[in-house]
């Protein structure tokens, strides 16, 4: 299905905005809510110690987001689960949670495997994003993610946490599609802070964008007027 993009502003339905930094406030949240709702976002994103607040805030209006075993995927399956079962019960409508990152590399692919799947388990029914951090990754250790994460049944693959050795490239992006596949999820986060690189994501293969300056790429703050079209 061809999707025709009129505006920037039209991007707020692929966005999940997002504050997951360590220094957020209860104020920052409570403006990330308001702008969520106010602007018609996807979903916002936050920690899980956030998840509650957020859920207050948002109501019914934009689902809610929560990242596990963030920033850095080296925690324990047993706490990630933990942490993605609480997430849920703080009202969670989706998980992003961190791959183990080391495993990977280390190529223990079951553990990997396994580690994902249980999360998958514990958020169910609730959809969970598998983030790679794909600067730290070989071309042939995202190709293996990519092929682990729709195994353990996750429904998403992400890029990056924005705080890894660098963001969300096009690259990556149709490297990830043409992985997975056309029906299934690719969520680009990590440096994207305008329309411009916003469009070349989605249009790269990217059906969720993840974004902390999702009000300045929806206002086109930066000045882009972009049009075009994609398949979705």
């Amino acid at each position: 299905m061809a999707i025709k993009i009129k505006s920037c502003k039209e991007l707020r339905a692929f966005i999940d905005l997002t504050n997951v930094k360590p220094d957020a406030t209860e104020s920052d949240i409570k403006k990330l809510c308001r702008e969520a709702k106010r602007y018609n976002f996807n979903a916002a994103c936050v920690c899980s110690s956030n998840a509650r607040l957020a859920k207050k805030e948002l109501g019914d209006k934009a689902k809610l987001v929560v990242v596990v075993g963030f920033p850095f995927g080296g925690a324990s399956t047993i706490a990630k689960v933990a942490e993605t079962k609480q997430a849920v019960i703080d009202g969670a409508d989706e998980i992003d949670m961190v791959i183990n990152i080391g495993a990977l590399k280390s190529r223990k692919y079951d553990l990997v495997k396994k580690d994902i799947a249980e999360v998958v388990k514990a958020a169910k029914p609730r959809g969970v994003k598998v983030i790679f951090e794909t600067g730290y990754l070989t071309k042939a250790e995202i190709i293996k993610a990519c092929k682990i994460s729709k195994a353990a049944g996750a429904k998403f693959v992400k890029t990056a946490t924005g705080f890894g050795r660098r963001g969300a490239t096009v690259a990556d992006i149709k490297l990830m599609r043409k992985i997975v596949g056309l029906n299934f999820g690719i969520k680009a986060a990590g440096g994207i802070g305008d329309c411009k690189t916003a469009f070349a994501m989605i249009k790269a293969g990217a059906n969720r964008i993840g974004a902390s300056r999702g009000v300045d790429i929806i206002l086109g703050r930066t000045g882009e007027k972009m049009t075009g079209v994609w398949r979705e």
